[in-house]
């Protein structure tokens, strides 16, 4: 397929519009809006990974996630080899898979040499299955059941504990079975940082992990449990974040905590610091890279370290949204038009909150370009609006378009992360299929839901299936 890199071209349109917002070939894929592999055809058509996103929604429909394999494991691999350099002690990667967590993904993070983290039975039998080795998956969780912590013990994984509860159960558990758990305690760092309120995690007023002042009562519990062998702590101040000193200031906070074990007789080897790194969407957006985001967590683990004499600790993060985010992109197909005179232009696609429920649950902003005609220029302003029964089913408040038609394929930059793993059947729509694609080849990862598959779980009692008769 004859193509032109998005970067190297001068033409008008959606073409020149993702190339200056990408202008820098050598950024890391969190800030860039599109996957590497962005390309435009001869025929002015998008392509990613060397697939045509137009032949892709032929072939399997849309609305359709189409995932980067190239981005994705760029992403991963700049994460260790960052890691690699900045940190002379251990360090292990986590992918934090409520992101998106589906068979190939995990397969892909693994083969790369990450670990997982999940926050489900789910999520940890999906981990399972893909290959991931137990003990690099890390299980965690405000209220895991007791279904739940049985799985975790049969499986052999780690456990991030969350509360008083969840820890004294799982200490019964393991004195039961005779095993010894590995564990990791989740405490609150009390650092803000600036992000929507509902993914600020690290502020003191969260319902995620122990309180500071409770630390001490913590250890002094583990030092008489050895059926629990405490590896670390665990703390997460958030998602989507530009800025690096929260992320400075909480590893001087998370060595003092490892001092305080030791008066216990606790040894903690492992700290991990959560994610949270943030990902280019619009054009406005200026994420850190991904190395320098690992450099500020390294250089202040060091130090902190050094201030505290301690050994450097096997250091642990949990990035999710900045590796698959910038590696994902949907395509739709444009249906309905309305216009409202001096306000505004409705264009509807055959999605929106069913599988991207983000614009009106975090109130986010998205980039979109028509996939079909990408050199055609950007005259319109366009509310791009959802299928749904509900009037905030909006994917775009303001979205700069070429004049659309019926049958164009508009795609969503920046998909991969909250999108598929929050997609829901509102409306009974089914939920998309998801193409993996890699060198001109397309590999479906994820079937498209059917109506079928709609009613599998339904149950109609017998009383309700004998035709009604009128009074």
């Amino acid at each position: 397929m004859t193509s032109t890199s998005l970067p190297a071209s001068d033409n008008l349109g959606s073409r020149r519009y993702l190339a200056s917002l990408q202008a820098d070939s050598n950024a890391a894929p969190n800030q860039h809006l599109l996957p590497l592999t962005a390309t435009v055809t001869a025929t002015d058509h998008l392509a990613i990974g060397g697939c045509d996103v137009v032949a892709l929604v032929e072939q399997f429909g849309s609305p359709l996630y189409i995932l980067d394999d190239h981005t994705l494991r760029t992403a991963c691999r700049q994460y260790q080899q960052s890691f690699e350099r900045f940190y002379p002690g251990q360090a292990l990667v986590l992918y934090a898979s409520k992101a998106w967590s589906c068979l190939a993904l995990c397969a892909i993070v693994a083969a790369e040499g990450l670990g997982v983290d999940v926050v489900s039975a789910g999520e940890l039998m999906t981990a399972i299955e893909a290959g991931v080795n137990a003990e690099k998956i890390y299980f965690h969780g405000n209220n895991k059941a007791y279904a739940e912590l049985e799985l975790a013990l049969e499986v052999g994984c780690r456990v991030v504990v969350d509360n008083w509860l969840e820890l004294k159960t799982l200490g019964e558990m393991a004195t039961h079975q005779g095993k010894v758990v590995p564990i990791l305690v989740r405490i609150t760092p009390g650092i803000e940082c600036h992000t929507h309120e509902y993914i600020r995690t690290g502020h003191l007023d969260s319902k995620f992990g122990f309180d500071p002042d409770q630390i001490e009562s913590v250890f002094e519990f583990l030092a008489t449990q050895p059926q629990l062998h405490c590896l670390g702590v665990h703390a997460h101040i958030g998602s989507q974040i530009f800025e690096l000193n929260p992320h400075v200031d909480l590893g001087g906070v998370m060595a003092g905590w490892l001092v305080t074990a030791q008066r216990y007789g606790l040894t903690l080897t492992e700290l991990d610091v959560g994610g949270g790194l943030g990902i280019r969407y619009t054009e406005s957006d200026d994420p850190p890279s991904i190395e320098a985001w690992v450099k500020a967590v390294c250089d202040s683990v060091i130090a902190a370290c050094q201030a505290e004499q301690i050994p450097l600790p096997r250091l642990l993060c949990e990035p999710g949204r900045s590796l698959i985010g910038p590696a994902c992109v949907t395509a739709y197909r444009v249906g309905s038009q309305k216009e409202v005179p001096g306000l505004r232009t409705y264009v509807a696609v055959d999605g929106g909150m069913s599988d991207n429920p983000r614009p009106i649950t975090y109130q986010s902003v998205y980039r979109a370009l028509v996939a079909n005609r990408m050199s055609e220029p950007l005259t319109e302003t366009v509310t791009l609006a959802g299928k749904h029964c509900e009037s905030g089913d909006i994917l775009i408040q303001s979205a700069p378009l070429p004049a659309l038609r019926a049958e164009d394929v508009v795609t969503i930059a920046a998909t991969g992360a909250y999108n598929y793993s929050m997609a829901s059947n509102y409306n009974r729509v089914p939920r998309p299929a998801a193409v993996l694609v890699k060198d001109g080849e397309a590999h479906l990862i994820i079937r498209r839901e059917t109506l079928q598959d709609l009613l599998r779980q339904d149950c109609l009692p017998e009383t309700l299936s004998r035709p009604f008769e009128s009074p």
